[in-house]
């Protein structure tokens, strides 16, 4: 399995639009031609929208837009935005009137970071997608990682609350086999810790209590086991897989599923009640491939887009990130 760049994948491009200031911004996933799509939301509580639509028996077969934006709830706003974007731009389901962009979507909650009360919207959104027209196939680009798009304002390690959690971002890391392409992009903003893939070492996030080293979020939920704790509620992780491999609806769904592997090997703990943990998963090609070995490769490639959503972001908003322990090691 060797990487690639995410925009070597045909048919798809990225864009982000952020506030820095505000702390908060969004991510557009378009695919011109539609993509087959499907979702798996594991998290107790999630912010989304469309995401009905993609359940295997739902008519519509393929979307246009995946969003991820922060804002929590008030951050599907951005959908809208990729909405007005992609109808300009003569893309969507024709309807005989008029076309219909079908645009999914999830958000964050990062309203503890920056101002609460900038979030993604309508005009974000567009920004996001108009962004992507110089990250595709076709016009190249650099699609940038760590505290931008839906990343800007994430976290992790929030069991004991915000003071004691470290900066995330957003990650992205691509690979190919043969023909084979998988992509994933993630938005990391756990309640646990993420853990380096290859060493399985704690990277980023519950800080000690004199905030000077990494603590570990398990153990310290085992010795609160008793006192059921109010904990941080604020957390959801939001992924993508892209692959140009064939899928069908059904298909798309199980390989949606089979990402969050990815998650389980890289965050910890993962899925909890305090998170909304989401991936979806779009088909932008028509390559062959067995689906259980594109599973396996899918779930490579979240586990490396979520080491690379930490290691990629700076210490902003007055919290730690990687870096900052990387440097002393």
């Amino acid at each position: 399995m060797k990487e690639i760049k995410i925009t070597d994948i045909k048919g798809v491009r990225i864009g982000h639009a952020q506030d820095l200031d505000g702390g908060t911004g969004c991510t557009a996933i378009i695919c011109d031609e539609g993509a087959v799509a499907g979702v798996d939301v594991r998290g107790g509580g999630p912010a989304s929208r469309e995401t009905e639509l993609l359940r295997p028996e739902k008519t519509v077969q393929k979307i246009h837009c995946v969003m991820l934006s922060g804002g929590s709830a008030y951050g599907l706003e951005a959908g809208d935005g990729a909405m007005k974007y992609l109808e300009e731009k003569g893309i969507g389901l024709d309807v005989g009137v008029g076309i219909v962009p079908l645009v999914c979507g999830a958000s964050l909650f990062d309203l503890v970071v920056g101002d609460p009360k900038c979030r993604p919207d309508k005009d974000m959104g567009y920004t996001a997608c108009a962004a992507s027209e110089k990250n595709s196939f076709e016009g190249g680009g650099i699609v940038k990682t760590g505290c931008v798009g839906a990343g800007t304002g994430a976290s992790v390690g929030k069991f004991l609350g915000p003071e004691r959690m470290m900066k995330s971002g957003i990650g992205i890391y691509a690979a190919q086999i043969g023909k084979v392409q998988c992509a994933a992009v993630v938005a990391v903003n756990a309640v646990g810790d993420v853990i380096d893939r290859d060493s399985h070492r704690i990277a980023a996030g519950i800080l000690s209590e004199d905030k000077t080293k990494l603590a570990d979020t398990e153990k310290i939920m085992y010795s609160e086991i008793e006192k059921n704790r109010d904990a941080f509620k604020g957390n959801t992780t939001l992924g993508c897989v892209i692959t140009n491999v064939g899928l069908t609806k059904d298909q798309a769904y199980k390989l949606a599923q089979v990402s969050h592997n990815g998650y389980a090997k890289t965050i910890n703990p993962v899925h909890t009640s305090l998170d909304g943990d989401t991936i979806f998963a779009m088909s932008v090609g028509e390559v062959e491939a067995s689906p259980d070995i594109l599973g396996a490769m899918a779930t490579e490639v979240m586990a490396r887009a979520v080491n690379d959503a930490v290691y990629s972001a700076v210490p902003m908003y007055g919290l730690k990130a990687a870096c900052d322990f990387r440097k002393k090691e």
